[in-house]
């Protein structure tokens, strides 16, 4: 058996700041729980519209004895203590203009889900990490306040969302500040995030219920047209959950359970994948079971995968929906527009009453090979969440493919009409469409999600960040003895 202690370290993500801040607190000593939480805050600067201490997400600890949890800190329906008739959505249209097509996005005021994204890093720390909490958030301290330079798949989603991002004054203060959006390599500040990093880092700020926020906050959400108010920032929890397992193959797999469905949905694919359905077939099958709207989202979610020298993996996906153009007044801190995500909220917004977790597609995963391999992966992308997770699922355990070669393989995601297909699918994949339109795109692209892999254990430890969504990774040798 391999001794505890005796394997390196590893980290992949969605940009090579976020990876640094994972792997320097994994050189701090600190495990896979306090690495996983400093990336989270760390990638509030290098990913600006891609995830926000004032979005949400899940994380996926397994521990190294064994255990298992799902941390839900994903955003709640606002409007607590409000009656029904004030719980109309109050959005600000801004088109987002695609390469193909322009799309509507709905966000302002009151396009903002009660947030959950510093709880749930906090609550993960208390749980399950073991450096002071002050080394955890240097990282993220030093980046908001020297700066890091900005990678072109970020400026590419900065680019998308420039009429949000500028939405609002205190947005253009953070975002603009020079008068114009940060472009490649551009260097990029938040002094205001890093003083609120210290009140976090002192513990004088221990989440967004505190007065010395909530009230300014809930005024600034008065004035908008916005639901959140101090009821729903006190009354906001951080779940805990069993993960859903289920087996493919002789392999357990564990992932994200309801509420969220995209845990659910790449079961269900892997399932119809064993019993013989071709891929394009299964692909279908977990897009037309009554989950999921036909809509072309921005790509407003990150995924990072950590595993320590002791055994403990952590997979965590966050996002920001595609942002609101809103602020935390004073802290830097963009909100989501969860509640103006039409793919969530299939019912109609607002239709789920306030206190409600607002459901997902991110299945933040991990896989106990028979072997005694950990594998942790996840991936942004919006709906081809699901489609990106069962590709290289099945790559890993049908194929005994190598974490690079599953993630580089090319994807297919059925989208409601027709097939989208990255170049190079093999020919029997593209004759199970059974005739339906296909796509091929002539490269691979951000659009087929972004997965980030980390295995451990023998032979060693194996890392990949998806090229598709500029990934970037990180290990981390064994101390000497």
């Amino acid at each position: 058996m391999e001794p505890r202690g005796s394997r390196p370290a590893a980290v992949a993500g969605g940009d090579p700041a976020t990876v640094e801040a994972a792997a320097t607190v994994l050189r701090a000593g600190g495990n896979a729980f306090d690495a996983a939480v400093a990336a989270g805050f760390a990638s509030a600067l290098a990913e600006p519209g891609l995830t926000s201490l004032g979005g949400g997400g899940f994380l996926l600890a397994r521990t190294a004895d064994g255990r298992a949890t799902l941390v839900d800190f994903f955003v709640d329906t606002p409007g607590r203590g409000r009656s029904p008739a004030s719980l109309e959505p109050h959005f600000t249209p801004v088109t987002v203009a695609f390469s193909g097509a322009d799309q509507v996005f709905h966000v302002g005021y009151g396009s903002v889900g009660v947030p959950g994204a510093l709880a749930g890093y906090l609550h993960v720390h208390e749980r399950f990490g073991r450096l002071p909490l002050p080394d955890v958030v240097a990282p993220a301290q030093r980046l908001a306040r020297q700066g890091t330079r900005l990678e072109p798949m970020q400026a590419a989603v900065v680019v998308l969302l420039a009429d949000i991002l500028t939405l609002t004054d205190e947005a253009r203060a953070v975002f603009a500040p020079s008068g114009r959006l940060p472009a490649t390599g551009d260097l990029v500040t938040n002094p205001r995030y890093a003083d609120f990093l210290d009140e976090v880092a002192a513990g004088r700020v221990a989440g967004f219920a505190d007065p010395a926020l909530a009230q300014p906050l809930a005024a600034a959400m008065s004035r908008g047209g916005g639901l959140v108010g101090v009821d729903d920032l006190e009354g906001y929890r951080v779940v805990e959950r069993e993960p859903l397992a289920f087996t493919y193959r002789g392999v357990r797999i564990l992932t994200n359970p309801a509420p969220s469905f995209g845990g659910g949905l790449v079961a269900h694919g892997l399932e119809r994948l064993e019993a013989g359905d071709p891929l394009a077939t299964a692909l279908a099958a977990i897009s037309d079971r009554g989950l999921i709207a036909r809509v072309r989202s921005v790509k407003g979610t990150t995924h990072v995968s950590v595993a320590d020298t002791e055994g403990n993996v952590a997979s965590m996906t966050t996002s920001n929906g595609s942002c609101s153009g809103v602020m935390v007044p004073g802290t830097g801190i963009q909100l989501n527009n969860v509640m103006g995500e039409r793919d969530l909220h299939p019912d109609g917004f607002h239709a789920a009453p306030p206190g409600q977790r607002v459901g997902s597609m991110m299945a933040p995963t991990v896989v106990e090979h028979p072997d005694g391999r950990l594998t942790a992966l996840g991936s942004g992308g919006s709906e081809r969440i699901r489609s990106a997770l069962t590709q290289v699922l099945r790559h890993l355990v049908d194929d005994g493919a190598a974490p690079q070669d599953a993630v580089d393989a090319p994807r297919l995601h059925w989208d409601g009409a027709g097939y989208q297909a990255e170049p190079g699918l093999p020919d029997e994949v593209l004759a199970g469409t059974a005739g339906a339109p296909v796509n091929v795109w002539p490269d691979v692209d951000v659009y087929f999600g972004g997965v980030h892999v980390v295995t451990t254990g023998r032979p060693g430890v194996q890392v990949t960040g998806d090229p598709r969504r500029g990934g970037a990774t990180a290990i981390v040798p064994t101390a000497p003895g």
